[in-house]
Formats: structure tokens, sequence, C-alpha cells
């Protein structure tokens, strides 16, 4: 498999560590400080009164515009800006090798949405498996905090996702989908996939383990396995095409689809519902996997075309 190899001349595991502890840094600490005080021109209250409702911001609808400006600049600040700082300062990564700006085919543009979308059918069986998932006795305590971690990821992202007015889907896209394409294809697939292919010398190897920790990054058990599995489309696809663009797109596309199909659920237009666990009708799954088994199919041959010899050009 071709693919891009490295990105450091440090030791994987150690540059892994750093690359960790860069994101903590970002997301946990510096992005959200940042983003509070950039939200505060939203909420019409003192910065106290603002830091108490933020202990349970989902109680108050009026916080909706505040937590998003927060989580996007979480999100800015932790997942791009001090990662690509790192890369340029601590690696001395330039930008063309850092995204491997390859010039991306048209039809890829076509070919690797519809893929996604497609994969959405085949990835609800899993969504269904993962989510009714009953966590064996020795691992009881385990799964009680991961169904309490479930519950109140559901509760945000009912919150985040309850639209008024365009301008909230606006709001909604940028924070949900865009920022979280860039950023987490930037740091799970640019930064920490390469490094375990340096680790273990196999492309598959670290497809899979970036995948899980990709999964894992975002604390839903119950969601855990069709995440990983996005993880690993999101892996093979920055693999074979050698360019961080297309598991972007792969990455909105997947995301900013469920922000506008729950938009257009909202608004009565659609009937689909989006956040349901339950798995789609057989049928369904069957032709969407089919379909999403053909263009990926289309997308790695089209990234292996056999090499005419210099003497028949």
């Amino acid at each position: 498999m071709s693919g891009p190899t490295g990105i450091s001349q440090r030791n994987p595991i150690l540059s892994v560590f750093f690359i960790l502890c860069t994101v903590i840094l970002g997301f946990v600490i510096l992005g959200p400080i940042v983003g509070f005080m950039f939200s505060l021109p939203f909420y019409e209250g003192t910065m106290l009164e603002l830091a108490e409702k933020l202990q349970s911001p989902t109680q108050y609808p009026e916080l909706k515009t505040p937590v998003l400006i927060m989580q996007g600049f979480a999100t800015l600040i932790g997942l791009i800006l001090v990662p690509a700082l790192y890369l340029f300062s601590m690696e001395r990564i330039s930008v063309s090798r850092w995204l491997l700006t390859k010039n991306v085919a048209g039809i890829m543009l076509i070919a690797v949405p519809l893929a996604t979308i497609a994969f959405m059918g085949t990835n609800s069986v899993f969504i269904e498996w993962n989510a009714n998932f009953t966590f064996p006795d020795f691992l009881k305590d385990f799964g009680e905090w991961a169904k309490e971690r479930e519950d109140l990821a559901a509760a945000f992202t009912k919150f985040f996702t309850t639209f008024n007015s365009k301008g909230d889907l606006m709001l909604g896209l940028l924070v949900i989908a865009l920022l979280p394409a860039i950023g987490e294809e930037l740091v799970f697939r640019g930064m920490l996939q390469p490094e375990f292919y340096r680790a273990s010398g196999n492309q598959h190897a670290a497809i899979w383990i970036t995948a899980i920790i990709f999964s894992a990054f975002h604390m839903q058990f119950f969601g855990f396995v069709p995440r990983l599995l996005l993880g690993v489309l999101f892996g093979y696809l920055y693999v074979w095409s050698g360019n961080l663009w297309l598991p972007m797109l792969a990455h909105f596309v997947n995301n900013g689809f469920s922000v506008l199909m729950m938009y257009l659920y909202q608004k009565g237009i659609i009937d689909l519902e989006v956040e349901s666990t339950e798995a789609a009708p057989w049928p369904v799954v069957v032709s969407f996997t089919l379909v999403f088994a053909a263009l990926l199919f289309y997308v790695y041959k089209f990234y292996h075309k056999p090499q005419i010899p210099n003497e028949y050009r």
C-alpha cells in the first residue's frame, strides 16, 4: 500500500505522546478558555452567571450559542492551531507535506461524498448493535459509567441540534461538521496515523490503531464501533490518496449530512430521524452496502492504476 509514512525523525511513540499532550493542552485548556471569552458577547448576563450555568448548560436554552462558540474554539485551537504550531515549530513540517496537497481529481469530489452517505446505511446495523450492547457482569460499573456518558452526549447533541433558524443551522454546520472534519483529520489521520505506521511498519495496523484512538477520543462507548469503522474508512482514504483533504471531505459529509437531516426533520420536510439508533430496513442496508462497496472499490482502483512503462508512453 502506498501512502504517507512519517512526520518526524523522533521515536514514533515519543511523537505520539507529544502530539497527545499538544491536543490536551489546546482542546482541554487553551481552547475552552479562549472560547469562553469570545462567548461573553452572546450572553446577556454576567461572566459569573455564565460560568455557573455552564455546570449544566443543557438546562438553559439561551446558552446554546455561547456553548457552540466555546466548542468551536476548543476545536479550532485544540485540534487545528496548536497542532499546526507544533508541526511547524517542533517537527519542521511544511504546509505541503502536512496536507500532502496533491490535486484532488474532480470525480473524487463526487465519489467520496456518495460513498460516505452510502456507508451510513451499512453502519446503521453497527449503530443499533452497539447501542444495545450489554456489558458483562465484571464490567458492570464501567457499563453504567459509559451509559451515563452516552446519555450526556445525547442530551448535548439534542441541545446543539435544535435549530430555530438558518443561522443556527450555519453555526451548527461550522462547529459540528466543518471544524471537526479539519481538526480531527489533521490530528488523527495527518499526525497520529503516520507515527503508528512508523512504529509498526504496517499501514493496516496504523489505520486501525488510529481509528480505535479516534473513537475512544469521543468518549461515547455505545457508539464506539460505528465511529471506529468511520475512522477506518477515513484512514484508508488517506493512505490510498496520499491526500488529507479526502478524509476531511468524507468527515465533513458524514457530520454535515446528519446535521442537515436533523434540520429538515425538525422543519417537517422529511420523516427520516437520523438520531435513531435503529438499523435501516434490510433492503436499504443491502442496497446501500452494495453502492458503498462499488464506490470504495472505484476509489481504490483510481489511486492504484497500473503504471505504463516509459517505453510505451
